[in-house]
């Protein structure tokens, strides 16, 4: 209710002393008191009324309003019953501090003040609720109608001032407009989060709210700006959840078509029907396309999401959700089509490999591997491309996780990793831990100085620049390194030998 509905209502008769400018002010309850300081009663907005019981001397006065100035209320009323008057140094006292001032006939009881303003503030309130209300019904009726969440997010926004958008866990925009950059910082910061919802200094406040409850590693966020009422978030979170319920039915399909059409690939199928299969899939068999397989482990984990479930939708996210993860074999498989700010495999290459490092840092526990084949065309291509990007896959997971592409697997790196991993450490250990020992002991330099001979092809000079020492050290180092390995660096396949135990360790 606000002040000036109050001076309207003909049954009360009040009469405006000071505040003719302050009549727009909102009346939010009632306060009738004859203390000199109410302050500990007042929590701002209030009607105060006085019986002037308090007002001992004109100093008292300004002692009562400056009480009241200082709690927030929003006028004073003051009753005639015992002066029959409102005292000039009172008037005076509002006046100077800007507090209106309203004088209460001595036949208008405060109870009637009290009840007119107790109806009309209940009635705001209510139509306040109706209103809140009815944004509530029109926002759920969007999501359930079909809306998307940038329809949603607009409708968000026109009804309740809040701005919203959604950010997966490796850092991609699901829906409104947030840079690259602020993106990856939210996603980090929704990793990194014991609970949720919290509130993040990114350029400014940003409450992060979780969308779902599926494992972190495949969740969304919700990205509202600046510290927004926790029920609002929660209600929004949940018609994000809805709407992204409501698109997994339809990837159902689509991965079914797409675990179809790599089955029958791998099972050697008619080039006809791969073709076809390919054209519901989204590719045309004369477009370039590559294989993209990955795994998601998680240290000590006994429950949970299953793990190829768990790395399809991971996959999916890390792809931008543009395509689906068909289940292999071994790993979740995609065929990404090699268009758009993918045109080439290795920009494919790099955005899978800052994403999964996203993964890396905020969620420790959890590995994910990916391999990525080369540029393929055809159908006859899903066949060997899954390979390789298994092959890719594998050699990822023997370091430990990250991204492998198909330009790796045919190198040594591609025998060392389909080696166990305490087999390549015992083959290292056993011909390299003399050299370690040696300088240890003696803080020498031979390790560094095999693998920058190696490294130069045997040249001494060209070692000798590299390390900065003169020729004659190296040459004194590498028959040092001769003694203790037993191995010939003159023959080519000792030096392979060092070579791959120095790649191994």
């Amino acid at each position: 209710m606000l002040l000036h509905d109050l001076l309207a209502a003909p049954d009360l008769r009040l009469t405006l002393l000071t505040g003719d400018e302050r009549l727009d002010r909102e009346i939010k309850g009632v306060l009738i008191t004859d203390l000199p300081d109410p302050r500990r009663y007042l929590s701002g907005g209030e009607l105060v009324l006085t019986g002037l019981m308090w007002r001992r001397s004109p100093a008292d006065s300004a002692r009562f309003v400056d009480a009241l100035t200082e709690a927030g209320v929003a006028a004073l009323g003051a009753g005639d019953a015992r002066l029959g008057m409102v005292p000039d140094d009172l008037v005076e006292a509002c006046r100077a501090r800007g507090l209106p001032l309203l004088e209460v006939p001595v036949e208008v009881s405060f109870g009637a003040v009290t009840e007119l303003v107790g109806r009309r503030v209940a009635a705001d309130q209510a139509g306040d609720l109706r209103g809140a209300l009815g944004r509530h019904r029109r926002i759920v009726a969007a999501v359930a109608e079909g809306a998307g969440l940038g329809e949603l997010f607009a409708l968000v926004e026109a009804e309740l001032g809040v701005t919203a958008a959604v950010v997966s866990a490796c850092g991609t925009v699901v829906a409104g407009a947030l840079t690259e950059e602020r993106a990856v910082r939210l996603a980090r910061d929704y990793l990194a989060a014991v609970r949720l919802p919290v509130v993040v200094d990114r350029g400014g406040p940003f409450t992060l709210f979780a969308v779902d409850r599926s494992h972190r590693a495949a969740g969304w966020a919700l990205v509202c700006r600046g510290e927004i009422d926790v029920e609002i978030g929660y209600e929004l979170a949940a018609c994000v959840a809805m709407e992204r319920t409501r698109t997994e039915e339809g990837r159902r399909v689509e991965r079914r078509l797409a675990e179809q059409l790599v089955a029958l690939a791998c099972a050697g199928g008619d080039l006809a029907e791969l073709s076809a299969r390919l054209r519901t899939c989204g590719i045309d068999p004369a477009e370039p396309y590559a294989v993209v397989t990955a795994t998601v482990s998680r240290r000590g984990a006994t429950d949970g999401p299953d793990p190829a479930l768990l790395g399809g939708r991971v996959l999916e996210e890390l792809l931008d959700r543009r395509v689906v993860a068909a289940a292999g074999a071994d790993a979740s498989v995609a065929l990404v089509p090699l268009r758009g700010d993918w045109g080439d495999r290795d920009a494919l290459a790099a955005r899978l490999r800052a994403r999964t490092a996203v993964l890396a840092a905020g969620l420790p526990a959890v590995t994910v591997s990916a391999g990525l084949s080369g540029a393929l065309t055809g159908p006859h291509a899903i066949r060997g491309g899954t390979e390789e990007a298994g092959h890719a896959r594998r050699m990822a997971e023997a370091r430990g996780g990250g991204v492998a592409t198909s330009d790796e697997i045919y190198t040594h790196a591609l025998l060392l990793a389909t080696v166990p991993g305490d087999v390549r450490s015992s083959f290292a250990e056993r011909l390299l831990k003399p050299l370690f020992d040696y300088d240890r002991r003696h803080g020498a330099e031979l390790v560094r100085t095999l693998g920058a001979f190696l490294d130069c092809t045997g040249s001494w000079n060209a070692c000798a620049e590299r390390l900065h020492v003169h020729v004659n050290t190296v040459r004194y180092r590498i028959r040092r390194i001769e003694e203790l390995t037993g191995k010939d660096l003159s023959s080519m396949a000792d030096r392979v030998d060092l070579f791959l135990a120095l790649r191994a360790g």
